[in-house]
């Protein structure tokens, strides 16, 4: 299934792209959760995290670590920064596509509650 993420991947549409590299992509979300939100994605055709193959986790990894680099080159590391990534219906998850979100830029609070 092709998403709005292949889109982006592809450069079918636009986006404010903030990293790549040969495994991954990171654009700004165009509905921002945090003054800083970006999305980290694979190229590699992932729905949701659970189709990651067992024999491929350093595609959450990769994500992860990339997130973490961008944090520091950004200069909020050390204030700190919240990483989601949201799996189905239920998990939030609207664009099936794996991805995971690096949100920033001021104090998150702790997580909410369920929707009722």
């Amino acid at each position: 299934m092709t998403t709005i993420f292949h889109k982006i991947i592809q450069r079918e549409i636009p986006a404010d792209i903030v990293y790549e590299d040969a495994h991954l992509i990171a654009f700004r979300d165009i509905g921002p959760q945090a003054p800083v939100h970006v999305l980290f994605v694979p190229k590699q055709d992932v729905p949701t995290l659970n189709d990651v193959p067992e024999d491929a986790p350093e595609i959450v990894g990769r994500l992860a670590v990339a997130a973490a680099r961008y944090a520091k080159a950004q200069g909020f590391a050390e204030d700190g920064y919240r990483i989601v990534m949201n799996c189905n219906g239920h998990g939030g998850q609207t664009v099936y596509q794996l991805h995971l979100h690096l949100l920033a830029g001021a104090a998150l609070g702790r997580f909410g509650t369920p929707d009722a």
